[in-house]
């Protein structure tokens, strides 16, 4: 069966239920109120291996033959893809090697091998990893199941456009995550089939943006330089393969900043309770970039395979980001009461302190200077300023420090 046709889409749509869960659209009040646009979210982040990818993996693998995948399979992945791949090659119980690169976060390589998958750790970026997979595959004779490019991968990854359009069929914009492109392919593809009127906008990090050069230049680009804590999305060239799809199907390409996805972690946390990785949260964070108003737009949520320690990381920015978090200086004498008299403002004003840190060797006048540095949490910007205020008020010359948790 020739791939990415119509019929080939609802083929796919019914295997991969095999593998997938329900992941029906979930209306944001939130977002649609911050974007001015109904807004649903499709929350890949909740399948069974944590992203959308088993669906291209279980479809590839179901059109095998059985002697293509008995010589084993191998996969170059940043960690969904390989969570794909490993899931669909135990349900079929056959051997499977992932190359995954030296960054990939541990909870990623962990469910990988939880699938009984053989990990290897190799390169700093995908495209690095993937050199070396397609390297043991000649050598050892495995069969190799690209993570993006490759037309029945994109092919199962479509299968979320047909489900979007089934539930909202009045859809009007889909906005979807591009890393290497075949996830775009695929819902492209098939909203372009169902309704040519639906336009489907991919969004990059600006610190991989290999798909927006490549529209640009009208031909697969590689960029020099991969640079983003979207680690799932983290890709120097796009799919060629692929490429000529997205050329005909995607009708524009968004990028976005890496401290965009830090706010949209935070809202997302805040607002539905989901945990979306990075590279999922890039059509969350694109919503307030779009052009348009009152459009019933549908955001995919790729994924949501986050390591713990990331996660600490994104939220304390995040807070940062929001003035939820500050730190201040002011200069105090050295005498007893001093401190009180600054701690009694901040609680008076709300404040809640963080961390202190009083250095008497900031000058060699201690009754003239005394420096008190003060990280404190406040609700948001205007909070921040009330506080500031407050101290200013009382006499407290303040200066904005940089935070250090």
């Amino acid at each position: 069966m020739e791939m990415l046709t119509l019929e080939a889409f609802e083929e796919a749509s019914e295997t991969v239920k095999k593998v997938t869960s329900e992941t029906k659209l979930i209306y944001s009040d939130y977002f649609s109120q911050q974007c001015q646009n109904k807004v649903y979210l499709k929350p890949e982040n909740m399948q069974v291996t944590g992203a959308y990818k088993v669906r291209g993996s279980y479809y590839k693998i179901s059109r095998m033959t059985e002697e293509e995948r008995e010589k084993g399979l191998i996969t170059a992945s940043a960690g969904n893809h390989a969570q794909g791949v490993a899931k669909a090659a135990k349900a079929y119980n056959c051997k499977s090697v992932i190359v995954m690169p030296t960054t990939t976060p541990l909870i990623k390589v962990n469910r990988t091998k939880s699938y009984g998958a053989e990990v290897i750790l190799y390169g700093d970026v995908y495209d690095e990893a993937c050199e070396y997979a397609l390297k043991l595959a000649e050598e050892k004779g495995y069969t190799f199941i690209h993570p993006f490019d490759d037309e029945t991968i994109a092919t199962g990854q479509g299968t979320i456009a047909m489900e979007i359009i089934k539930e909202l069929p009045l859809v009007e914009y889909i906005l979807v995550p591009v890393g290497g492109g075949g996830l775009a392919t695929g819902v492209s593809t098939l909203a372009k089939q169902l309704n040519p009127k639906i336009r489907v906008i991919g969004v990059e990090p600006a610190g991989a943006a290999c798909l927006k050069a490549s529209l640009e230049a009208g031909k697969v680009t590689t960029v020099e330089n991969v640079n983003t804590i979207a680690d799932g999305t983290a890709v120097k060239t796009p799919g060629e393969k692929i490429f000529p799809y997205l050329q005909s199907n995607l009708d524009d390409v968004m990028t976005v900043e890496d401290d965009e996805l830090v706010v949209a972690f935070l809202d997302m946390v805040e607002n539905h309770k989901m945990i979306v990785e990075n590279s999922g949260l890039l059509t969350v964070a694109a919503l307030k970039h779009l052009q348009f108003k009152g459009k019933k737009v549908v955001s995919i949520l790729s994924g949501g395979n986050m390591d713990v320690i990331t996660m600490s990381s994104v939220v304390q920015h995040g807070l940062i980001q929001r003035d939820r978090i500050f730190t201040i200086s002011v200069l105090l004498p050295d005498k007893p009461g001093a401190l009180v008299g600054v701690a009694s403002v901040i609680a008076q004003a709300q404040g809640n302190v963080i961390k202190l840190e009083h250095n008497q060797f900031v000058s060699t006048n201690r009754n003239a200077a005394v420096k008190l540095t003060i990280t404190l949490e406040a609700f948001g910007p205007e909070h921040k300023k009330e506080i500031v205020r407050a101290l200013e008020e009382k006499g407290y010359r303040t200066h904005f420090e940089d935070v250090s948790l």
